[in-house]
């Protein structure tokens, strides 16, 4: 099993959706990444720039959904993973992004889209 960072619960407000009433608003959004590295060198070293620095993967998920507009949840699991591809010693990410008011009429606590991408 490769080694792995777990960043959960990651929030922010976005403007992503179809209807008319989600691209008026912003509407909170709740990310959950499982970034696959080699922790090796980190472990034995005790050096930040031997792993994966997840302060800055959370900041890429924020500037994804605050600042980009996407109309499907699809998109911007795409969009994350993309960004936490492109970091340093990254070589696989499984990104979920929950919808927490989904705009359906019935109770529904959220809706979800998980991906996994990899670099290869």
């Amino acid at each position: 099993m490769p080694d792995q960072i777990n960043v959960c619960g990651i929030r922010a407000l976005g403007v992503i959706g179809l209807l008319a009433e989600e691209k008026e608003r912003a509407q909170p959004f709740e990310v959950d990444l499982i970034i696959e590295a080699d922790l090796s060198g980190a472990g034995a070293t005790d050096d930040l720039n031997q792993t994966v620095h997840y302060g800055d993967a959370t900041d890429r998920v924020v500037a994804v959904i605050t600042n980009e507009r996407h109309e499907l949840i699809e998109r911007v699991a795409q969009r994350i993973a993309d960004e936490v591809l492109a970091m340093d010693r990254v070589d696989a990410v499984d990104v979920t992004i929950r919808k927490l008011r989904p705009p359906v009429p019935h109770h529904v606590e959220h809706t979800s889209v998980r991906i996994r991408r990899t670099t290869g």
